[in-house]
């Protein structure tokens, strides 16, 4: 949570070594160890490391539990799911932290990777069918394609809000291997289409049943790590999105192979048994899931989970005192160079993100990197251009970083609140969606083979980014700068009072600023 502290809070990271007198929710005085000061990074490799740190030394941060007065306005409520491992007293160590964070990456991180492949393998399979003659096969043509996507789209948009009352209602840890092992029946039932009608109703299924899945899959990692934590984070989420398109292009090569195998043409071998696969990922899910950092025992998992009662305690804490709001949450193609290069561009501009605390400013790169490709195929392309020239302004293309990791970031962190962390995510991917269905339709077959209205219509989308990007930085620093003068016009103990009795929430709090 991006909020200011007023001095008394932030005061606390000077306290003195020696064991300190504090108040606990209830007024109690107790003895507690002093908070840790905040462990500096180098925003680049070629600056001079910061104060060299004691993996020994404590790591709870300052917040607003700190200050009883403060601490009765966030206190989580009773039937919050890890109330028992709240304790506004925990203190805990960086090497302790940094154990507990490598843990949930291993256990948490890692499995909803391979969900999203399971999502992108079933949802991008179609563009490797291709290849095989799926178009003639079933007697359909480009524009029948472009409408099988766009249905798609359309579908997986409406899903989205659903999708999220449904997750709130049963819960993540339930409904993503729900949604999962749904969509893949759909997706190997593929293997029976015989036209344009079962293919439509195919594509549409599997857009519905897959929608929500993304903002769902957001939320779910956000009750494990920090705001700070889950840019990265995300950025390898959306990294195994490449990373199944390159695997499924290996898949493909063999499964399309099959091409005559009991009659059959390769392309529903494909489908097939990648919905299969995709099945299992789902099935598995059920016990790879678990509803939250204290709910980790089953069955399945073993009687005393993946954590013990120290982690769990250093997991709740950390991540509440970070964000109070948290509280309120409660359960229930082709193999190219070009693939290889987004993943490390992806990462790398999240890293950078993270770094340089200017978020929207790195998403003016994407935009400048396309801008000469798509200058040259609307105005010097033509089919007598040199063959390599044409491969390589197409590589440069489509190896453009992606900000989506970055953006998703942007947006759950501004959020500020729970209940508009979930809302967001879903605007955001149906935004994403909204963007699918215009992008269907861009490339039409009466505008082949140069496209040169598509290419008009992508470089005046580029300039309208590039005009969105550049508001909504100057209204973000505007609208903090206009409660920085607020804010500091107060007094100290009006500036606690004016916490006690703000009855805004999320990012309607004077007290929060907007990162941007």
């Amino acid at each position: 949570m991006s909020t200011v502290l007023p001095q008394k809070l932030a005061a606390v990271v000077n306290a003195s070594p020696e064991v300190t007198e504090e108040k606990d929710l209830t007024t109690q005085t107790v003895q507690t160890l002093p908070l840790g000061k905040p462990r500096k990074n180098r925003k680049f490799l070629w600056e001079k490391k910061g104060d060299t740190y004691d993996p020994d030394d404590t790591a709870t941060q300052p917040s607003v539990f700190d200050d009883p007065d403060v601490a009765t306005e966030y206190q989580p409520p009773s039937n919050w799911e890890n109330i028992h491992r709240f304790d506004p007293l925990a203190r805990w160590t960086w090497r302790e932290e940094d154990n507990v964070v490598r843990k949930i990456d291993i256990r948490i991180l890692i499995w909803t990777c391979v969900m999203f492949f399971g999502l992108e393998i079933d949802r991008a399979n179609i563009h490797q069918a291709l290849t095989d003659g799926f178009l003639t096969d079933l007697g359909l043509n480009t524009n029948d394609y472009n409408l099988g996507n766009t249905v798609f789209a359309i579908a997986f948009l409406s899903a989205e809000l659903p999708s999220q009352l449904v997750s709130k209602w049963a819960g993540p840890d339930r409904w993503i291997p729900t949604q999962l092992t749904l969509w893949s029946l759909v997706a190997a039932s593929q293997f029976w289409i015989s036209g344009r009608s079962s293919f439509l109703v195919c594509r549409v299924l599997i857009g519905f049943l897959q929608g929500g899945f993304i903002p769902d899959i957001i939320l779910y990692l956000s009750y494990f790590y920090k705001h700070t934590e889950m840019g990265v984070r995300l950025s390898i989420f959306w990294m195994s999105m490449t990373a199944a398109d390159i695997v499924a292009a290996f898949l493909a090569y063999g499964l399309l192979h099959m091409r005559g195998v009991l009659g059959y043409a390769g392309w529903r071998w494909l489908f097939l048994i990648e919905g299969l696969l995709s099945l299992t990922i789902g099935l598995a899910s059920f016990a790879m899931m678990p509803a939250g950092p204290t709910e980790t025992a089953s069955w399945i998992r073993g009687k005393n989970g993946w954590f013990t009662a120290r982690e769990e305690e250093i997991m709740v804490n950390r991540v509440i005192r970070e964000d109070p709001s948290k509280s309120s949450m409660h359960n229930r193609e082709r193999i190219t160079l070009g693939l290889l290069w987004k993943m490390l561009t992806m990462l790398s501009i999240s890293w950078i993100a993270d770094k340089i605390k200017r978020v929207i400013v790195l998403c003016f790169i994407p935009m400048i990197w396309i801008l000469p490709s798509l200058l040259w195929l609307r105005t010097s392309y033509s089919l007598d251009s040199p063959r390599w020239t044409v491969y390589g302004v197409i590589t440069v293309l489509v190896s453009s970083p992606v900000t989506h990791p970055i953006l998703v970031g942007l947006a759950s962190r501004n959020s500020n609140s729970v209940r508009s962390r979930t809302v967001s995510a879903a605007l955001y991917n149906m935004s994403v969606q909204l963007g699918v269905i215009i992008g269907s339709n861009i490339y039409r077959q009466d505008d082949a083979p140069l496209y040169r209205t598509g290419n008009s219509i992508l470089l005046g989308l580029m300039g309208w980014n590039m005009c969105v990007y550049l508001g909504t930085f100057l209204y973000y620093r505007w609208r903090n700068g206009s409660r920085d003068e607020l804010w500091h016009a107060l007094s100290e103990d009006e500036q606690l009072e004016k916490l006690q009795e703000d009855c805004s929430e999320g990012n309607k709090r004077l007290d929060f600023r907007f990162h941007y």
